[in-house]
Parts: C-alpha cells; structure tokens; sequence
C-alpha cells in the first residue's frame, strides 16, 4: 500500500470513527433519557453534541479535516476546500460511523428513545421545520468555512467556535426541529428501527443550508484559500499549507 493509500485509509477511519462518537451522543442522549425516565435534560441533550463536536476537532482535525457530516463535506467540495473526487468515500465512512453507533444503542437498549432519531416539536408544521433546518445549517456551515481560514479548523478557534454553535442551536431550537444539521445523524437512528419526524426534512434541510453557504462565504471572504483547503483536507501527508498552493483537485490521493 502506498503512502497515499494509507493517509485516505487514516482519513476515512478517522471520519467514521469521529462520526461514531458525534451520534453515540446525540442519539445516546434521547435513548439514555428514555431509559432512565427522563433524567437527561434538554439543555444537557443539547449541549453533549456540541462538545463531542469540540473535542473530535480537536482530535482529528489534522487527520480528515473533521467533517463528521456530509453537508460539511459538501459545502467544503462546493466551496474549492476539498476534492469532489473524495467526497463519496467521505459521506459512505460518514453514514458507516453513524449507523454503527445507532446499532450499538439498539442493541444495548432496544428501541428505547426511539434509538435517538430526530423529531420535530408536538405540533409543529413541517414546512417550518424545514425552513429552521435550512437556517441552522446555514448558520453552521457558514461558521465552519469561516473558522477554516488558516488552518484554524484543527485549533482551538474553530472548535470552540463549531461546538458552541451546535450547542446553541439546540440550546434555542431543538424543540422546535430538533436541531439535527447532520444528514448522517437523523438517518442512522431510522435505518435501526426508530421513528422519527419527516426523514426528507433532516437530508435535505442540511444540505440545503450547506448550498447556501458557499456563495455567502464569497461574499463574507472572497475566494478560497489554500490555508482554507489545507485546514478542510487535514494535515496527514500534505505538510504545511504553504507547500502546498495548489487548488484542491491537484492534489493526490
């Protein structure tokens, strides 16, 4: 196996793996609060994400970039950040990650919490709970491809940033939509057997989100930078940003 063989090997381990541990909490909180009668509180259900997020950052950002979402890695292909080339083993290691840990919690708890999957709010209209998807990822995404500037997406900056967004979106909009942002998140915990609210609405609200974050990360910051796509692409075999100036698509591996 070549060199670059085992630094794509490294960087689709590190997406499941880091995507694993992402949805082990987020649909490991609603389960642990089903079987334990509701002792994780929505403040603490909420917030649990958007730390694991932090600290998988912190941890893998330098391997893959630390996705740990296909609208991420969309947005970042869209943007000029990543290869589309790469995409499609990115998103597969994604969702294997993200079912592996919905079947651990089914098989650990049954169906408990309806195995974590995502719900909008009792009476909430559908079409709103779109259009909240739609904003949360915007906003997201849009965090994300602005706090990759320099490298910054595998600092401190980036993940203090990304977590405390994602836990704030829960903070205020999880009982309304249940503020997923994560295609890969809502659509493990059905694919093992729970029930959830409109599957439609947590695929596409995120990537749709994603969609609009590229052209107003134009706006916000200009054309991508190489520092950009080095902080989306990891560290593993590329080196520094500055030995690297290419466009994305030139890479290899």
């Amino acid at each position: 196996m070549t060199t670059s063989q085992r630094s794509g090997w490294r960087r689709l381990s590190a997406e499941g793996v880091g995507t694993f541990f992402l949805v082990l909490v987020a649909a490991g909180a609603g389960v642990v609060d089903g079987v334990t009668g509701g002792q994780v509180g929505r403040p603490a259900a909420v917030v649990a994400p958007g730390l694991m997020v932090l600290a998988l950052i912190y941890t893998l950002g330098e391997t893959s970039g630390a996705h740990l979402n296909p609208a991420v890695t969309m947005a970042f292909a869209a943007r000029g950040h990543f290869p589309w080339r790469r995409v499609p083993a990115y998103v597969a290691a994604q969702l294997a990650g993200a079912i592996a840990a919905a079947g651990v919690l089914r098989a650990l708890f049954g169906t408990a919490g309806q195995v974590g999957a995502t719900r909008p709010g009792t009476g909430i209209d559908t079409g709103a709970v779109f259009a909240l998807e739609v904003l949360l990822s915007l906003g997201l995404m849009t965090v994300i491809l602005g706090t990759s500037s320099g490298a910054r997406n595998i600092g401190h900056n980036a993940a203090i940033a990304i977590g405390g967004y994602i836990a704030l979106a829960g903070l205020w909009a999880g009982p309304i939509s249940g503020a997923s942002m994560n295609p890969a998140r809502s659509l493990a915990p059905v694919l093992v057997g729970g029930h959830g609210g409109p599957l439609w609405v947590y695929l596409l609200g995120p990537l749709v989100g994603a969609g609009l974050a590229v052209p107003l990360a134009w706006v916000l910051r200009g054309p991508p930078s190489a520092e950009a796509t080095h902080a989306a692409q990891g560290t593993d075999e590329m080196g520094p940003p500055n030995e690297h100036p290419s466009e994305p698509d030139s890479r290899s591996g």
